[in-house]
């Protein structure tokens, strides 16, 4: 095992680390449950702060060809979209009392129409988390910039810098469960519901005197409303500000994906705080367009002032009071807006894990990063969120068209996911429920249908190609998985097939030059104990390889090298000819070993090609025939080199030749531990390494002992004279004598006092140790079995044997556990128990 320290961080690590935090193990992933009050403020940003800007976004439909009558033509558009949000909350709230696991909509659909037809749904949440973190953070600048109108023309990059500021907070772990995400919902809806009643009492008192939007400057083109209702063009542009004024809508299924976050009864608390959004959406949404038809606030062209910001200001007056309360309703909307968005952070990535474990995404997806968070996921929300922000120049209402769609189509496919599910159980009350579903299966279809044709031209058929290509392309993706699982899983249930046997095995190391990479390569080759070895070289220069035959002649390494010519330079093909003839044969087996020169990421793939990798990946798929790259870390020797030399300089320099011996056996112990030939090693090419020893590895506590040239890795040996595995006196201490233990006993019992970190055993007997099972393995032993788990602290290794066990519940690999019997040691100083008493502490996750 190798002891913590001995190989260095890379510089990325060690950069991502200082970033990021140190990193979190499984069993720091806790679950915390959630109340109704803070679950209602957890989760309801998304959808409550959508009031801010869907007033807005109705509008800016219906000024250029309705004129002022825009403003009274609001109200009735405000209460149809009022109509679809009742309906999907009822929807919903059938949805929440079946399915409490996470993943929503996506869930339903495939639950219930299968997981191909559900990757439907997959694509609309996967567009509505990006295009919500993009809408969202642009409508909470344009709320700053409203009641900061210099920085309006630097919205861009200030909403890019809150992006990039959520994912750096998201990526070391950033929790929404905290009370301090639920502060901004209440905040917000309370100074809404403050500006309604304010606005309400002054308009009954008649003291609201309403904007003229013929004098305010850089507002949106205002018609002469002179068009009837009824002409089609009228009716185009009423559906149109239907569509916008959707957005509203977008963020109440997030109760739905987080249901079992709530306290039991889980259905029907989460029922509860979704009709409390609804109820909160709905009157803000209704108080909203209400203050905008008194008020007569008209949107800008820049996006700000914001309508709701221009509502603030004439309600609650100029006065310093005044002025606090529209400051405080500023910051309230930048705050949820803000948190809006970031509840994409956290539902982005485990919507791409439920769809790469279903086999529909790439699986990288599926992987936990530094501190336990989906981070590949939230690089990818990031850079694609940024970039529809930069092509978008962070304008809300050229994001909008993009949003709505995927919104719906996801409201769509759970409400009929839902009607099927309630026409196949048939539970108590299921056709009043089906109904409930049905019906906000087809209003919101309708929805997405009127959306995708009144906003093509604006954006829409973006998404509409998005659907055509993701949707097959997903589909296609697990084809693939589910071919490469047919031919990987080649052992049925049953009876698995009989292992090959050869019964003749030939081994190619396949060799450019003779350097202590090519020895690595043959040792290992030497190690699989074939039938034939062979050293084989395709000549491309006649000349290096005369050089090469010199070298191994002298160097008579008893394994013939064979000479190839390769005359087309084509290294693939020939190597693929030698192995498919020696493998001609059924019984032969073939074994291609490369050696592989490992350099620094950037500068080695600048230097040096990778024929090893081209060589391997071609010979994998010839029949009986299978390729081992044995890489060589070029960049560590030399390391090791350079310092090697620095210290013979040095100690030239200063005369003092045996501090420079020191050094230099310190620097040879470096690149042993690195696989680098020892100097007993019977593979060594030169003399001069000859005669050095082994001292204490650089960076290592004083007095710890590193393995003596020739012996196992770890294992400790006696000095001339002393009895076998007797520990000698540490450098530093007087002869005999062994530093102090870090453990009390129990003199009078017998029973180790603590626990004694395993790299401390260094005797017989009883003791006690803790730590996590890194490798468990069921060996079998004539007509019996033993169960060896392997355990570590960051001391050192211990093997705990179960005699006559094959499994043992709650022993697997990542648990911790605390094993109390006798200590022995295996002859290359291992420390082993056997049978001993275990606690389970920390189960494995």
């Amino acid at each position: 095992m190798l002891e913590r320290g001995s190989l260095p961080d890379t510089f990325w690590y060690s950069t991502k680390r200082k970033l990021l935090g140190p990193p979190l193990v499984n069993q720091d992933l806790g679950e915390q449950r959630l109340s109704k009050p803070l679950a209602l403020g957890v989760l309801s940003p998304d959808g409550i702060s959508s009031s801010a800007y869907g007033t807005e976004e109705i509008l800016i439909a219906l000024l250029p060809m309705a004129g002022l009558a825009a403003f009274t033509l609001i109200l009735p558009m405000t209460l149809i979209i009022l109509f679809v949000m009742v309906l999907v909350v009822l929807s919903y709230r059938e949805i929440v009392m079946v399915y409490i696991r996470p993943g929503g909509s996506y869930v339903v659909a495939r639950e219930n129409f299968g997981p191909r037809i559900a990757q439907v749904c997959a694509v609309a949440l996967l567009i509505d988390y990006i295009v919500t973190v993009a809408v969202q953070t642009a409508a909470g600048t344009a709320a700053v910039a409203s009641a900061f109108p210099s920085i309006g023309p630097y919205k861009l990059e200030i909403t890019v810098g809150v992006v990039l500021l959520m994912a750096f907070g998201n990526l070391r772990g950033l929790k929404e469960a905290g009370r301090a995400f639920a502060v901004p919902t209440y905040l917000f809806s309370g100074s809404v519901i403050l500006m309604i009643v304010v606005g309400l009492i002054r308009a009954m008192l008649g003291n609201l005197h309403p904007y003229d939007p013929h004098t305010l400057p850089g507002t949106y083109a205002i018609g002469s409303g002179s068009a009837g209702l009824m002409t089609g063009a009228m009716v185009f542009i009423l559906l149109k500000a239907f569509a916008n004024g959707g957005a509203s809508l977008t963020g109440i299924e997030a109760v739905s994906d987080a249901v079992g976050a709530f306290r039991p009864p889980e259905g029907r608390n989460a029922r509860q705080v979704l009709i409390a959004e609804g109820v909160i959406l709905g009157t803000l949404v209704a108080g909203i367009s209400w203050l905008a038809h008194i008020t007569h606030a008209t949107p800008r062209t820049l996006g700000y002032p914001t309508v709701l910001a221009q509502e603030a200001q004439l309600i609650f007056g100029h006065t310093i009071f005044g002025q606090a309360l529209f400051y405080l309703l500023q910051g309230a909307t930048m705050l949820i807006l803000y948190t809006g968005g970031n509840t994409s952070f956290n539902g982005f990535p485990f919507l791409t894990s439920y769809v790469a474990g279903d086999s529909f995404l790439p699986r990288w997806l599926l992987k936990r990063g530094h501190r336990l968070v989906f981070s590949n996921a939230i690089i990818l929300l990031t850079v694609v969120s940024i970039a529809l922000l930069i092509i978008k120049d962070a304008d809300v209402n050229s994001l909008v068209p993009l949003y709505a769609i995927g919104v719906f189509t996801a409201f769509s496919m759970a409400g009929f996911g839902m009607a099927r599910y309630h026409t196949r159980h048939r539970t108590r009350g299921w056709r009043r429920r089906m109904i409930i579903n049905f019906s906000a299966g087809v209003l919101t279809l309708i929805v997405v249908l009127i959306f995708a044709v009144v906003k093509f031209t604006e954006g829409a058929w973006v998404v509409v190609l998005l659907f055509v290509i993701l949707v097959p392309a997903l589909i296609r993706l697990n084809h693939e998985y589910q071919a490469e699982t047919d031919v990987l899983e080649t052992i049925s249930e049953n009876q698995p097939p009989p292992p090959p046997h050869y019964s003749r095995r030939t081994v190619f190391v396949f060799v450019d030059s003779f350097d202590l990479a090519t020895l690595a390569a043959m040792r290992y080759a030497r190690s699989m104990r074939p039938t034939t070895i062979r050293a084989v070289h395709f000549v491309i220069d006649s000349v290096r390889a005369d050089k090469l035959r010199e070298k191994w002649t002298r160097a008579d390494r008893g394994i013939p090298l064979d000479f190839i010519d390769v005359s087309d330079r084509r290294l693939t093909r020939a190597a693929a000819e030698l192995v498919e003839r020696e493998a001609a044969d059924t019984s032969t087996h073939v074994t291609v070993v490369l050696p592989r020169r490992s350099y620094s990421a950037l500068l080695g793939r600048l230097l040096h090609d990778r024929t090893a990798d081209k060589i391997a990946a071609v010979v994998s798929r010839i029949p009986r025939s299978a390729a081992t790259i044995v890489p060589y870390d070029v960049t560590t020797r030399v390391r090791v080199l350079q310092a090697r030399q620095a210290a013979k300089a040095a100690a030239g320099a200063n005369g003092d030749a045996s501090a420079g011996q020191k050094v230099t056996s310190r620097e040879i112990d470096v690149g042993a531990k690195h696989g680098a030939p020892t100097p007993e090693s019977p593979d060594e090419p030169t003399a001069s390494m000859r005669g050095q020893v082994k001292g204490r590895e650089p960076g290592a506590p004083d007095g710890q002992r590193t393995s003596e040239p020739g012996a196992p890795d770890g294992q400790r040996t006696s000095e001339p004279g002393a009895p076998d595995g007797q520990r000698t006196s540490e450098p530093g201490a007087p002869d005999g004598q062994r530093p102090p233990k870090w453990r009390a006993d129990n003199r009078e019992s017998g029973t180790p006092a603590t626990v004694t970190p395993i790299g401390l055993l260094d005797t017989p007997g009883r003791a006690v140790v803790e730590g996590r099972i890194r490798v468990v393995e069921i060996k079998p032993v004539e007509r019996n079995s033993v169960l060896a788990c392997e355990i570590s602290d960051n001391t050192g290794a211990l093997t705990a044997l179960f005699y006559g066990r094959s499994h043992i519940p709650g022993l697997v690999c990542g648990s911790r556990v605390r094993l109390r019997g006798t200590v022995g040691f295996r002859a290359d100083g291992h420390p082993v128990m056997i049978n001993p008493a275990y606690e389970l502490l920390f189960p494995a996750l």
